[in-house]
């Protein structure tokens, strides 16, 4: 997936909440540790739904399909208080257009999201060699824009799928706040 476009005129780096920001780094390393076993990055979302971060992939023909399976996604996460679309894309740099891991997030009723990325070279048979530091890519959509805060939403109304598809659905181990 790389045609999602990104604006950014990056004077500075925006205070990103913390929770945000874990998730976006948490998605990040494991797009890298996927691709540097050579697994197929499939888009993915995760959501940070109390203690646990729950991941899905959105398979689709094109690049809005993998778009709007995640903004659908993340619109119904009742009771989610931060999620990350993940990808893998490039960013235009100084030095040209640069192949790039790229994580996009929000936090319920914030106008605007944030993305940043992992920049990589693909060295063919050598393997892919990933820039040791993660960077701020720029503003991007928030899908959970209209979603109230986490907090907000009590037990009966959090999607039933998030306490029982823990045994069905990709948890990630150690991604708690």
């Amino acid at each position: 997936m790389s045609e999602r476009v990104v604006e950014s005129s990056v004077d500075e780096v925006p205070e990103i909440p913390e929770i945000l920001e874990k998730v976006l780094l948490f998605s990040l390393d494991h797009a890298q540790k996927k691709m540097e076993t050579g697994e197929d990055l499939i888009p993915f979302t995760s959501l940070a739904v109390k203690e646990t971060l729950f991941m899905e992939t959105h398979p689709a023909d094109d690049e809005q399909g993998c778009f709007n399976l995640a903004r659908h996604t993340v619109e119904h996460a009742r009771g989610a208080q931060a999620y990350a679309f993940t990808y893998d894309g490039y960013v235009d740099t100084d030095d040209g257009t640069r192949d790039a891991l790229i994580s996009e997030g929000g936090v319920p009723g914030a106008d605007k999201g944030f993305a940043v990325g992992v920049l990589y070279e693909d060295n063919g048979e050598d393997g892919i060699s990933f820039e040791s530091e993660p960077v701020y890519i720029g503003p991007a959509p928030n899908f959970m824009v209209m979603l109230r805060d986490a907090d907000d939403y009590d037990d009966e109304e959090i999607d039933e799928k998030y306490r029982e598809e823990g045994e069905d659905s990709e948890e990630a181990e150690g991604a708690e706040e």
